[in-house]
């Protein structure tokens, strides 16, 4: 099977940023399915980060907090910044979702209007 890479990684962050997190999900995992290296770890934890905010956006907060510490674990090894995109950025959004999903859960807290969510921004060099 023919696949292109970069194409699938960016339509993933597009879906991800549109927060469809769902086909997000889907469109990374065929791209891990396919490669080998140190980015299939990088696009694991990218899978395991939409599939959080799957979660969390249908308040399973017990999935959401799995897949974020999951998710976290895995893109953390990738800091500041990793395939061209902000991973610095990335990893503070989700710790922002995985510490309201602790709260939920745990009854701490009450669902109140959404969870700011997460945005993969390209790296911008500074010129």
């Amino acid at each position: 099977m023919f696949f292109d890479e970069e194409e699938l990684f960016w339509k993933g962050v597009e879906e991800f940023n549109g927060e469809r997190y769902f086909d997000a999900h889907e469109t990374w995992e065929a791209l891990w399915r396919e490669i080998s290296g140190p980015r299939r770890l990088f696009y694991q934890g990218l899978i395991q980060a939409a599939a959080g905010l799957y979660h969390l956006a249908r308040d399973n907060y017990r999935g959401a907090c799995s897949q974020l510490e999951k998710a976290l674990d895995k893109l953390g090894q990738y800091l500041p910044v990793y395939h061209g995109i902000n991973t610095q950025h990335l990893v503070v959004g989700v710790r922002v979702c995985l510490q309201e999903a602790a709260l939920l859960r745990s009854g701490a807290a009450i669902r109140q209007g959404s969870t700011p969510v997460p945005i993969i921004e390209k790296f911008q060099r500074d010129t």
